[in-house]
């Protein structure tokens, strides 16, 4: 047989396989090129997520969840979220170092400290590091912020004025033997003092740790833009978790549906009673015990306290009984259904039988959620506290037995939400009208008409701060009256706030 024809019949076997071959072959290298592209996009979009949740929690929460979020609550209301608004861009700024800050007092205290700081940031550019909390006060609560509030909208609604990071940079961590300046700012400080006594040690050390914040920016003489910054941290920054959020606002739906309602901030608590030596109402054991509790706590500084001077000065929170007679007095009657927003009283049920007896409509949270409700908050009273605020802030009316960093910062929101109804008491006054009374001095109608006059102006009107340039601690407080913030809208020296007479909630 002729070689080349033999040869000829094999090349036409072998082409006439061909075709199988590259078929499979380009199956094989298309299916390779598709488990590749997969697994590096893959891996491309977890680095992208772990990068966006270490810098700015959540920001891609628009991306992966563009639509309203709806929750129902187990009441059967539907609350509809709407997605959040466009970030705004971030401020470009060559930062001049890291401001750690350590918040102390209770949670409207460090609420107002976190504002102060924010501003401070801003104007000495910067990067604020998220704060810590206080865990070791007379509370004890371990909450960390994210615990509180929403860690991702604070440093994503802030980003065009101020840069901050959830943590130091690595090479400026104690583990890495960098030891920061620790220092407590001056108390109300003003703008000058930042930026010529605190600005320069930036420049040799470029992480400063504010060891103490309450109170160290001042009420007045800062720049307008950075009393509205501090406004914008305090109402839009420093939102709570959604968890706290849900809760609150179930608790206010419970209570409209009731009818309106009075939120009464009832500060007759065991470490407001230590710490302001007022034991008026108590029994002789219970003084001495509130008395050796000031003691084991070495930063309340004053010990030795008279109760009565104190109380005749108006500066002791009214007793459960006493705040009975004050509503009677106002007008209030046995049909108000009266929130108490506040911690455990001291005394318990027995100090709140008065006020119980004479408006039977009282109501807590504790008897408003069921008790699995609250499992999570329990021994956190910072986030106990912050469903009192979120009602307080949302209450019909809302009156404070003393005007301590809750009832202010309350206070300041209630103005900013339209001036609502604030019944801020003369407590000076007011104890010297129910001794009179109680000594029959007063006839009742006497003792109510003289509760009422010396309030009408006190009830939340708009109005301007009342400024004492040498003595900041006895001026209006900034965070009561943040007048910057919203009278451009409204004229701060007219009323706008229904009067005394008509006192339903």
């Amino acid at each position: 047989m002729d070689v080349r024809s033999e040869n000829s019949s094999i090349q036409v076997v072998r082409w006439a396989k061909l075709p199988g071959q590259v078929i499979q072959r380009t199956r094989l290298q298309v299916w390779f090129i598709r488990v590749c592209s997969s697994i590096l996009i893959w891996t491309c979009l977890v680095q992208l997520v772990t990068v966006g949740e270490l810098w700015h929690p959540k920001f891609l929460t628009g991306f992966l969840n563009p639509t309203n979020v709806s929750t129902r609550l187990s009441t059967g209301t539907t609350i509809t979220v709407p997605p959040p608004p466009p970030l705004p861009p971030p401020r470009n700024y060559i930062s001049n170092g890291f401001l750690k800050v350590s918040c102390n007092g209770g949670l409207n205290q460090m609420r107002a400290a976190i504002c102060d700081m924010v501003a401070v940031a801003r104007l000495l550019n910067l990067t604020l590091v998220v704060p810590e909390l206080d865990k070791t006060s007379f509370w004890a609560d371990p909450s960390d912020f994210e615990d509180i509030f929403n860690v991702g909208h604070f440093i994503d609604s802030l980003r065009d004025e101020v840069r901050i990071v959830k943590r130091l940079p690595k090479r400026f961590s104690r583990k890495y033997g960098y030891q920061p300046l620790e220092m407590p700012p001056v108390s109300w400080s003003s703008e000058k003092y930042y930026l010529e006594q605190i600005l320069p040690l930036f420049n040799k050390h470029k992480v400063i740790h504010f060891n103490r914040t309450d109170t160290r920016l001042a009420n007045n003489g800062i720049p307008s833009h950075l009393q509205k910054l501090r406004c914008r941290a305090n109402f839009q920054a420093l939102k709570f978790t959604p968890s706290i959020e849900a809760l609150g606002n179930k608790l206010v739906l419970l209570l409209r549906e009731k009818g309106p309602f009075m939120a009464l901030h009832l500060r007759y608590e065991m470490d407001m009673l230590a710490f302001s030596g007022c034991t008026h109402g108590c029994t002789i054991e219970e003084a001495e015990e509130l008395k050796q509790l000031r003691y084991v706590f070495p930063w309340w500084r004053e010990k030795d306290i008279v109760s009565e001077e104190r109380r005749s000065q108006g500066l002791c929170p009214l007793t459960p009984e006493e705040a009975t007679l004050i509503l009677q007095a106002l007008g209030f009657d046995q049909n108000t259904q009266i929130y108490i927003a506040s911690g455990e009283i001291y005394g318990s049920e027995k100090r709140l039988a008065a006020l119980r007896a004479t408006f039977p409509r009282i109501v807590k949270k504790e008897t408003l959620l069921d008790p699995e409700e609250l499992r999570q908050f329990q021994n956190h009273s910072s986030q106990m506290a912050a469903l009192d605020f979120m009602v307080s802030v949302a209450s019909n009316t809302f009156v404070p037995s003393y005007d301590g960093n809750m009832a202010k910062l309350v206070e300041g929101h209630r103005r900013y939400l339209g001036f609502k109804k604030t019944i801020q008491l003369n407590r000076r006054k007011l104890v010297e009208l129910i001794d009179l009374h109680q000594n029959r001095t007063l006839s009742w109608d006497e003792f109510s008409n003289a509760v009422k006059s010396s309030h009408e102006d006190r009830i939340g009107q708009p109005k301007h701060r009342t400024i004492i340039t040498e003595k900041p601690k006895e001026e209006d407080y900034f965070y009561a009256n943040p007048e910057e913030c919203f009278c451009e809208m409204a004229n701060c020296s007219n009323s706008q706030v229904s009067p005394l007479s008509n006192s339903s909630p």
